[in-house]
């Protein structure tokens, strides 16, 4: 078998076997180009950049969209405590003072400087992912980590980021014995489908199991 189609095929089992779908949906985000999802993103994003397991990162953004902080001016409203009661309850007691400290300010941030909309930084952006990069890091508790995250996940959406395959993503690749070229994994999958491999590469390279599928 050439090493293109033994490649197709570990990516169809990579993907067939973790399950899960991208990040955002599991937290039940339905992705798509309008301010409300994109926020939820971004809060997911800085969820799961803590050191902290995925499973409890996407429980708490769970909790928070359901207690009604599903927005960038509903979680600025929402009081610091009821921030931080919604955070324990999802798991996430370690960092749950900072944290929603934190989302009080990304939320204001967000109505200040976009007017609650995301897509008015893509298109300050103007296609430079190293800007939209450095511009997520400006919201308070995004790091590089959680950058990486955001645009991870986003790029189905925003095609101008594909393929967004960060070294984390990469780590899997390896692990899972796929190629580490960022353009080479692109041409396993559809372009739609680059978001749910990004997801699966991470899981394979944080789980042995996923990787070895």
């Amino acid at each position: 078998m050439a090493r293109s189609d033994t490649s197709t095929t570990r990516v169809r089992a990579l993907l067939e076997h973790q399950g899960h779908g991208t990040y955002a949906e599991e937290a039940g985000i339905r992705l798509k180009d309008t301010p409300q999802p994109l926020y939820q993103l971004l809060v997911l994003a800085h969820l799961l950049s803590a050191r902290i397991r995925a499973e409890t990162a996407v429980a708490t953004a769970r909790a928070l969209f359901d207690a009604g902080m599903g927005s960038p001016r509903r979680m600025r409203d929402a009081t610091w405590q009821e921030r931080v009661d919604v955070l324990g309850e999802g798991g996430y007691r370690r960092y749950d003072e900072r944290t929603s400290t934190q989302l009080g300010e990304e939320a204001e941030l967000v109505l200040a400087e976009y007017g609650g909309d995301l897509r008015r930084m893509r298109a300050a952006a103007d296609g430079d992912v190293d800007v939209l990069r450095s511009e997520l890091q400006e919201m308070p508790g995004i790091g590089p980590a959680g950058a990486d995250i955001f645009l991870r996940e986003v790029q189905g959406i925003w095609p101008e980021l594909s393929p967004y395959l960060d070294e984390r993503a990469l780590r899997g690749a390896r692990r899972a014995h796929l190629p580490t070229d960022p353009a080479a994994l692109a041409d396993l999958v559809p372009r739609e489908e680059l978001p749910l491999l990004a997801a699966a590469l991470v899981r394979a390279s944080l789980r042995r199991d996923t990787a070895d599928a």
